[in-house]
């Protein structure tokens, strides 16, 4: 008999489990030029996600999923204008997308640093910075892609420059 701590944590593995399927579905839209559920569920099952094809239409029909003419005149899926997933030239597996480092650079100007990331990723690196508490660090503010941070005075660039880098 599960007790209701096992089911909390069950549903959390549970959602955990589906904004994992949702991000990569988001990612093989945005990669690659699929036209139909069945040619998406097969790419799924490459990521060795398996889902039946209700559940993906849910989490199509979610993501506002929507029909558009590629280049070469084939209709594709498409997701509504965000910018963190465009088509990209060379498709690579999705996993090792999301291995991937989402600070790209580090600048300093005065008390000011400002971080560039990878489209969609300010967020959620600011909030890691946010969660370090730097002693050097007055705030954070994170929008797609950049990130402001307000530096207390005197504050070593460098130094900084490496703790920030280690939160990759």
């Amino acid at each position: 008999m599960l007790n209701f701590a096992d089911e909390t944590e069950i549903n959390i593995q549970n959602m955990k489990a589906k904004n994992e399927r949702l991000r990569i579905i988001k990612m093989l839209i945005s990669s690659r030029e699929i036209g139909n559920q069945d040619d998406l569920l097969k790419e799924l099952a490459k990521e060795n996600i398996h889902v039946t094809q209700a559940t993906l239409s849910r989490d199509l029909k979610q993501l506002k999923v929507a029909k558009a003419a590629s280049m070469n005149g084939k209709y594709v899926y498409v997701l509504p204008n965000e910018t963190m997933y465009k088509r990209v030239a060379d498709p690579v597996a999705v996993r090792d997308m999301m291995q991937t480092s989402g600070m790209q650079s580090i600048s300093f100007s005065g008390n000011m640093c400002v971080i560039k990331t990878r489209p969609g990723y300010a967020s959620a690196i600011a909030y890691n910075i946010d969660e370090s508490f730097f002693d050097e660090i007055l705030g954070t503010i994170a929008g797609d892609d950049t990130i402001l941070i307000v530096l207390k005075e005197g504050t070593d660039r460098s130094e900084l420059a490496k703790k920030l880098a280690l939160l990759q």
